[in-house]
């Protein structure tokens, strides 16, 4: 099992990337062979070939979708989703908010990772748990727009402060497989709980 070992542990291990060189733009925009730099929500003048001169725009969607081998799903255009390889054929997929709420894929290519649910669990609240922090659980299913059902598990992480809410199922076949993974505080329900229901509204599985 130390692949399984690894995925649970690499789940919980959120790395922020290096930071750029001052002044550096998010975009590069060209038009007709001119290049020019561009963040969005801004506008520059762009002088193409010929001496014409043109305004652009760039703006950004408020969401986009995003997709792996065997699924996809749509996520707000201004969080990025992280792509990690952990090895024995299994690719995790995160996306997480400033605020901690996280919503992550697990790809597996060499099992059907349904029974891990538990085991993903813990791994997850093991430091909230040793802390003092009341876990409850039970089963759970989710139908998908396509009638595809997911099978595992919610759960409620309670503090003397807040509640975590957590939701972890599954999808698989003989070999291979998906595991869902949402985590979502109480405090921040308002804000992030949209993003977890857009994240099951168009999720769509390609197996």
């Amino acid at each position: 099992m130390r692949m399984v070992s690894a995925a649970a542990l690499t789940l919980i291990a959120l790395c922020a990337g290096p930071a750029g060189a001052e002044d550096l733009k998010a975009f590069k925009l060209t038009i007709d062979g001119v290049a020019v730099d561009i963040d969005p929500g801004e506008s520059t003048t762009v002088t193409l070939p010929g001496g014409k001169q043109s305004k652009v725009t760039l703006q950004r969607n408020d969401f986009a979708t995003f997709s792996g081998d065997s699924f996809s799903f749509v996520h707000p255009s201004s969080i990025s989703v992280t792509k990690t390889d952990l090895g024995e054929n299994i690719t995790q997929y995160l996306m997480a908010s400033a605020l901690g709420t996280i919503v992550v894929v697990q790809e597996y290519g060499k099992m059907n990772p349904v029974s891990l649910n538990q085991l993903m669990l813990q791994e997850m609240t093991r430091e909230s748990v040793q802390a003092g922090a009341e876990l409850t659980q039970q089963p759970t299913t989710r139908k998908l727009a396509d009638g595809k059902e997911l099978t595992g598990i919610r759960a409620e992480v309670k503090t003397r402060t807040e509640t975590a809410y957590f939701e972890i199922v599954g999808y698989g076949l003989a070999d291979q497989g998906l595991l869902f993974i949402t985590r979502v505080g109480s405090g921040d329900l308002a804000t992030e709980q949209p993003l977890i229901d857009k994240f099951w509204e168009k999720l769509k599985v390609k197996m």
